[in-house]
């Protein structure tokens, strides 16, 4: 272990070994890292533990600077553990780099069944007894990080102080086609919320899709398409989202010697948007995480996305409509344009075409939940429904709501201190 300071808070680098297949525990071992953060001056207090599921799938717990956003908040009267999921940040990686080490696709697929919410909790199962010597402790799930608080719920409530979810409750037991069937309707009036608030933007969209589609350009490898300028749109469900992506625009075109092009500063704003280089698991597993029993998830958004033909750019240039932005949904093209996944293209096919996936959710266990549970939902959040996130929510006993339309998908981070402090108050029973 290695601690450093920042201000106000003490790190502590932390490695914990679990099996690969919890099924298998004397199996291959994998490394889970996390990084403690305590108050200065608290180190040597006997304090109760939280530990902070990231939202994802495939992103690594946030690298926070001293007491930014909620952890400042956290640390006043918890030891925390930012966990970086398997798979994800300083844990044993999974991207194009390491996965053939596993073998081909097959041996891929199969070494990344185990990298879902199931294996998360029961690795959160194995560090827990090793920090609080065997108590409980508070799960505070952000997002995806609520779907594993949720089958944490399900599986292993023994081990759970109080459970703190921010924009994540998941359908117990909808199929991901319901979940996407649900989610482009969202994604349309975001794209309609943006256009209201900058009508200039729906020239200067179609503009620069017509453009991708004539030209194709690459920057870095990356191939820039108008299904992935479309995909921009995951930036609305963030409180900011919708003026970034506006800064983003303004500025797509120069004049050059041989005409107007895109510019070179626009190109790597997309590229960078766009690319998986940094959490290629959110692309292989993004589906995955709904997958439940016999049926395969078979890139339920691509199919999905038929039955909402406002979304086709081809079609809308070909008219006087608005070209509609796509959000948070996972596509095969994703495999052909981007470097980071390109060599992967086989391996998500198979986890697609997967039919023996279990099912995550106990609701006889919900039914019966003894924990203190309290969640926010955001009243419109473009990347979890909020009909599935509230009929979860009334299926889990005890379950205490926040229902809010003052943020988006990014409360946590957005509304820091304010928002944690109202969902510790609320599994207190002080407000």
């Amino acid at each position: 272990m290695s601690s450093y300071r920042q201000p106000g808070v003490v790190f502590t680098d932390r490695h914990f070994t679990v099996p690969l297949d919890h099924g298998d525990p004397g199996g291959e071992q994998i490394e889970i890292f996390g990084r403690e953060a305590v108050a200065t001056g608290r180190t040597g207090e006997q304090l109760p533990w939280l530990v902070y599921l990231e939202g994802g799938p495939g992103f690594g717990a946030g690298r926070f600077v001293g007491t930014e956003a909620w952890l400042g908040r956290a640390v006043q009267e918890f030891r925390v553990l930012l966990l970086d999921q398997r798979g994800t940040g300083r844990s044993t990686p999974a991207n194009r780099q390491t996965l053939p080490l596993r073998g081909g696709p097959r041996e891929q697929a199969e070494y990344l069944a185990h990298f879902r919410s199931d294996s998360i909790v029961l690795d959160c199962e194995l560090i827990r007894p090793q920090l609080t010597g065997g108590g409980t402790w508070t799960v505070l799930g952000q997002s995806y990080g609520g779907f594993c608080a949720v089958r944490y719920l399900s599986v292993a409530p023994e081990g759970l102080e109080a459970v703190l979810i921010t924009g994540g409750l998941p359908a117990l037991d909808a199929h991901a086609d319901e979940v996407y069937r649900a989610a482009y309707p969202r994604i349309e009036r975001k794209t309609a919320a943006h256009y209201a608030r900058y009508p200039q933007d729906v020239r200067r969209v179609r503009e620069i899709a017509a453009y991708l589609a004539e030209h194709r350009p690459e920057s870095a490898g990356h191939r820039l398409t108008p299904e992935g300028f479309q995909s921009l749109g995951i930036m609305l469900g963030g409180g900011s989202g919708s003026h970034r992506l506006h800064y983003l625009l303004e500025n797509a075109f120069v004049r050059t010697p041989h005409g107007t092009e895109l510019s070179d500063a626009f190109q790597e704003g997309m590229r960078t948007a766009n690319s998986f280089a940094g959490h290629p698991l959110y692309a292989l597993m993004h589906e995955a995480i709904y997958g439940q029993g016999g049926a395969p998830t078979g890139w339920a958004a691509e199919r999905v996305r038929s039955e909402f033909p406002q979304f086709d750019a081809e079609a809308a240039l070909a008219g006087e409509g608005p070209v509609l932005f796509t959000g948070e949904s996972i596509h095969p093209w994703h495999f052909d344009v981007d470097p980071a996944l390109r060599p992967l293209r086989e391996t998500a096919e198979l986890l697609a075409n997967r039919t023996d996936w279990p099912v995550l959710y106990d609701a006889g266990r919900l039914a019966a939940n003894e924990v203190p549970v309290a969640a926010a939902v955001y009243h419109d959040d473009m990347y979890v429904d909020t009909g599935h996130a509230l009929r979860t929510a009334a299926s889990i006993r005890g379950l205490r709501t926040w229902v809010t339309n003052e943020f988006e998908h990014d409360g946590l981070r957005a509304g820091g201190p304010r928002v944690l402090d109202r969902l510790l108050a609320m599994v207190r029973d002080e407000i």
